[in-house]
């Protein structure tokens, strides 16, 4: 959007908006240097109030509220085309699709996933195994419990509480194996930084059963690593055309001649390199020109020359 104005911080000044997946960025017009970038995942309201702006006066403008490291941050931005929604519309609806489809990105903990002993399942989300009897060894007794297995994520709870449960995004997965434990031989699960840097192990018996699961994990996160499912359902508007479509091929002219003076192709001769020959012809002196010229060759006169022109 080319026309917006960051009222909070930088009022008076018109300046460019971007909307992406991820983030909203603001740049003004006079300098680059002066710009923001706001992070959906760092917003935490997003609502539209009257404002005072210098470019427009008092009108509606769109608010939004953040926090970041502990410290709340407020964002006004004001669409300087006026009777144009596209600024609220636009925003609401990117950030909605954003905020509905964290669980498909981010590790939780303690979630409203699970409703009578069965998963909630997620758009475009689908159960591979479900696998009772396995246990979350995050406590000195460990806690036994049930696995989900999707195309999406891992999700555990206590077969006792249903509200004590895991949420594992494919995602947010470091790395996948089978290593010992106090318990015995144990699935563990490290998980990125950016999700908290857990190391969650779970304990399937047999230990046949648990290498089972590890593959068929293992294989589902490799998948996903290649096509990864974001809950994201979007449809193109005005798609430009691929450059196949608007590339025009050279073609040759459609001209028919329909006379063509032998005389002027023969003057057009004259003025090609002579290949056989080896010296100037003899000066003449032209009376028309009241010049020396070379003299011409056969067939050709001062006056063909003279029609080239």
């Amino acid at each position: 959007m080319d026309s917006v104005e960051d009222t909070k911080g930088n009022n008076g000044e018109r300046g460019e908006l971007i909307i992406t997946n991820l983030r909203l960025l603001w740049w003004s017009h006079k300098s680059r240097r002066t710009n923001l970038s706001v992070g959906y995942n760092a917003i935490i309201g997003i609502n539209i109030r009257s404002a005072s702006s210098r470019l427009r006066g008092a009108t509606q403008a769109l608010y939004v509220l953040t926090k970041f490291n502990g410290s709340r941050f407020e964002f006004i931005f004001t669409n300087l085309v006026k009777n144009s929604p596209r600024l609220f519309t636009t925003i609401q609806a990117v950030y909605r699709a954003y905020d509905t489809t964290k669980l498909y990105r981010d590790l939780k903990l303690r979630g409203a996933i699970i409703q009578d002993k069965d998963l909630k399942l997620l758009p475009h989300e689908q159960t591979y195994n479900k696998v009772n009897g396995v246990w979350n060894l995050s406590s000195d007794q460990g806690n036994l419990g049930t696995f989900f297995i999707t195309n999406v994520r891992l999700v555990w709870h206590a077969n006792l509480a249903e509200n004590f449960n895991v949420s594992i995004p494919y995602l947010q997965i470091k790395s996948i194996r089978i290593r010992d434990s106090k318990f015995g031989p144990a699935l563990v699960i490290e998980t990125t930084q950016r999700s908290g840097g857990y190391i969650l192990g779970f304990r399937v018996d047999p230990q046949e059963k648990m290498r089972d699961i590890f593959k068929e994990i293992n294989s589902l996160w490799q998948v996903f690593s290649v096509n990864p499912i974001f809950g994201v359902d979007f449809t193109m508007e005005d798609k430009p055309q691929a450059i196949q479509q608007v590339t025009v091929h050279n073609q040759p002219d459609n001209v028919e001649i329909i006379d063509q003076d032998e005389e002027s192709t023969d003057v057009f001769v004259a003025y090609y390199a002579d290949g056989v020959k080896n010296q100037d012809r003899e000066p003449v002196y032209c009376a028309d020109l009241g010049l020396a010229i070379e003299s011409l060759r056969d067939g050709i006169t001062l006056e063909n020359l003279w029609n080239v022109l």
